[in-house]
């Protein structure tokens, strides 16, 4: 391999990896408060594999998150040298998670495998929601700070 592939190689796998911690540290400060303002949304997480747990919920929330945490990496990476910039854009990423997952992807397959009715629920915003819009910019204003510090250890 060329040493301009293998930078780039490294490269990728770093923003990778900073990414995934950047998610997980988000996501477990997010999982705290939904255990504490949110006591039924850790079980219902859980649902979307079948299992109604709070423990199992809170697992598949930190899959999620080191996923969500990976693609932010690949996209903030290359402005995250500027606080403010990589801050707006894991609150602005935050929002776009909270319409994706929360409005749209976790109603629709709760739908499938929990509860058919769960279909009414796309794009309904009521006080739970609002909670959920609140943990998922929190998400991605820690997950943005951490991926900032993580780049600025990696440049030093």
């Amino acid at each position: 391999m060329s040493t301009a592939a293998h930078t780039a190689h490294a490269g990728l796998g770093a923003r990778i990896t900073n990414g995934v911690i950047a998610g997980v540290v988000g996501g477990v400060v997010f999982g705290m408060l939904m255990a504490m303002m949110m006591a039924d949304m850790l079980p219902m997480i859980g649902m979307l594999i079948g299992v109604e747990n709070a423990f199992v919920g809170f697992l598949v929330h930190l899959v999620n998150s080191a996923v969500i945490g990976a693609i932010f990496g690949l996209i903030a990476w290359g402005f995250a040298s500027n606080i403010a910039a990589t801050l707006g854009a894991g609150m602005m990423y935050g929002v776009a998670w909270w319409v994706l997952g929360a409005l749209i992807v976790m109603p629709l397959w709760l739908s499938v495998t929990a509860d058919p009715k769960m279909s009414d629920m796309v794009f309904k915003v009521g006080s739970d929601q609002w909670l959920s819009l609140m943990g998922h910019v929190i998400f991605g204003v820690v997950a943005a700070a951490v991926l900032y510090g993580l780049r600025r250890r990696i440049r030093s």
